[in-house]
């Protein structure tokens, strides 16, 4: 089992975690009763010692997010780590290398779990134990703290191995470029009006269906933020599309929605009827997305079919080089806004994508 040091004065560590070249590092949280997920550990190795740092405490740890964010973090699949450290210290790491996106470059599993990839690597057996623990737990059990900081025992090891790999493979540069992609901003913005997006079913409303859809999501969204709790707390996503489809007037039509208790009717029933009754004069002119044509699934085929080729070339997964979902969105948009036709992918095959446009 590793060594570890739990720190409950984050501070006091600044020094130990200055000058080096990379930082591993890994998060624990819990979102599950939250809009906002709540840091609960943040766990960092260096190729001297590994930290458990406690987030929760009272102490200072200015310092310490201070020299973090302005460190080089190797990671394993960091999105939800990235997101939760913007939440939590307002900002992201100056760089990050992330093993999962290294170890796709190199034809691993595109989405490959960090477990998987430390047995491949270095024939090690990791113990997932505790992947739905209460990290909210203080004190924390030593079975939790030993669970944490295996998590990034071997990741500095990781990222030296992969990159080794990588660099002779030429391929370095893209890890890096791939990896750097995760610190958007944009990726974790919170934006009202995109709500209605994370309804499926609101994409084939019309008219007033569909604007006062827009509106009862932004709401939602605005609660749950203000509230914070989640958007399902706020309103389930059922009861939100019956609403809107059914456009209530009055406190009595609001009642017939079925799946809407009547405590809750009785709490946000003004407001939800005010939504809709606003929705009447919005200038809405969306038109719900259109199946794929023939020629557009021809095209995709043909597309899919370029990056399979390259991608076998390459020794790896077509996905790596180019999701399917990516090309669907190209076909669908006509846009030239998207990775594949920038960076490494751009070099290597943006150009025989774009002639398919």
């Amino acid at each position: 089992m590793p060594d570890y040091l739990l720190v409950d004065q984050p501070d006091s560590i600044t020094e130990n975690i200055t000058g080096h070249g990379q930082l591993g590092v890994d998060t624990e949280f819990v979102r599950e009763k939250t809009y906002f997920a709540q840091l609960c550990l943040v766990q960092v190795s260096t190729p001297e010692q590994i930290y458990c740092v406690d987030p929760l405490t009272d102490n200072s740890q200015d310092k310490f997010w201070r020299e973090m964010l302005a460190s080089s973090w190797v990671v394993h699949s960091a999105r939800q780590d990235i997101e939760v450290v913007l939440q939590t210290a307002g900002a992201m790491p100056r760089e990050i290398f992330d093993t999962q996106v290294a170890a796709g470059l190199l034809g691993f599993p595109a989405q490959m779990g960090y477990a998987g990839l430390i047995k491949e690597l270095f024939d090690i057996d990791m113990a997932k134990t505790h992947t739905r623990a209460d990290w909210t737990r203080r004190p924390l059990p030593e079975a939790f703290l030993q669970y944490a900081a295996e998590d990034v025992e071997y990741l500095l090891p990781a990222g030296e191995a992969l990159a080794e790999r990588l660099d002779k493979e030429s391929r370095l540069d893209w890890a890096k470029e791939d990896s750097m992609l995760l610190l958007d901003p944009a990726l974790y913005e919170v934006v009202g009006n995109q709500a209605v997006e994370r309804l499926k079913g609101a994409r084939n409303f019309r008219g007033q269906k569909r604007a006062a859809a827009v509106r009862l999501a932004r709401w939602r969204e605005s609660e749950a933020i203000r509230r914070n709790r989640p958007r399902q707390w706020i309103l389930r996503d059922s009861v939100l599309l019956d609403v809107a489809y059914n456009l209530p007037t009055s406190e009595k039509q609001l009642a017939s929605i079925a799946g809407l208790p009547s405590k809750l009717a009785k709490r946000i029933g003004k407001q939800l009827l005010d939504e809709v009754a606003a929705s009447s004069g919005d200038d809405d002119d969306y038109q719900p997305p259109k199946p794929p044509d023939e020629a557009q699934k021809a095209l995709l085929k043909e597309m899919q079919a370029q990056v399979a080729a390259c991608a076998n070339d390459l020794g790896l997964a077509a996905e790596t080089v180019a999701p399917k979902r990516e090309l669907s969105a190209v076909i669908a948009s006509g846009t030239r806004e998207s990775r594949v036709f920038s960076g490494w992918r751009g070099t290597l095959i943006g150009e025989q994508l774009m002639a398919f446009l």
